[in-house]
């Protein structure tokens, strides 16, 4: 099985709704996340690739001009936890590009949250 990943940057506020008044993250705050959507195919391409870079550019450009510097509260019809826009960009970009396998949101360098799908 062949792998690869790229990532994609935006700034983003948000505020996590069912949290304590007293826990950060139920005020408005703001991160840099970081998204990595990973491809996998068992096959390579005529020119040897699971997938041309280039050809993750709608990716780049859906996150530059729907998520880069707006609040999340405003643009997902759920709880902007990392964890749930995970699984909305997995299922978003799988229409699209048939490698997607799974997708990770980092809001920090320390945090990341995977959505994968099952490999049954």
């Amino acid at each position: 099985m062949y792998k690869i990943s790229k990532q994609f940057a935006f700034s983003a506020s948000h505020i996590l709704e069912g949290l304590s008044q007293d826990h950060p993250c139920s005020r408005l705050h703001g991160h840099n996340y970081v998204v990595t959507v990973h491809l996998k195919s068992e096959q390579l391409n005529a020119v040897g690739f699971v997938k041309d870079y280039r050809e993750l550019d709608s990716i780049k450009q859906y996150i530059d001009r729907e998520l880069d510097h707006r609040h999340l509260n405003d643009i997902f019809p759920f709880n902007p936890t990392a964890e749930n826009m995970a699984k909305y960009l997995y299922d978003l970009f799988k229409k699209e590009i048939s490698e997607v396998y799974a997708v990770e949101v980092s809001e920090t360098p320390k945090t990341t949250a995977i959505y994968e799908a099952d490999s049954k």
